[in-house]
């Protein structure tokens, strides 16, 4: 199993769309074997999601995302969590030990259109 968080800096990033890093937890019999850092070489926002499929990620923890992103990614069999703030390595742990506090609030319907 594979676990991708939207990454800045050891916290979890709160713009997925806009996220340069996302670091991969591989998972096996509920604990991290190995982890890295990927950049997402300037991928678009609608890139992501099939970056993030060709990468065989189930799962996906990241703060504020759009109601179309989690869709395209549920879409390639990918959960979504949410609204998760604070550090990477913390929210996967609480993933894994299943604890992590999601907030659904954090989805946001359709585009910004602010420029």
């Amino acid at each position: 199993m594979k676990i991708a968080v939207a990454y800045d800096n050891g916290q979890i990033w709160q713009h997925f769309g806009r996220t340069e890093q996302f670091k991969f937890y591989e998972v096996s019999d509920g604990s991290v074997t190995n982890s890295n850092i990927t950049t997402t070489g300037g991928a678009s926002h609608h890139a992501l999601a099939d970056f993030l499929a060709e990468n065989k990620v189930s799962a996906v923890i990241c703060g504020g995302v759009g109601a179309p992103m989690v869709e395209r990614l549920n879409s390639f069999g990918i959960k979504v969590y949410p609204g998760v703030e604070g550090g990477a390595d913390q929210a996967v742990a609480a993933l894994l030990s299943g604890a992590l506090e999601v907030n659904e609030d954090a989805v946001h319907s359709g585009c910004h259109h602010h420029h």
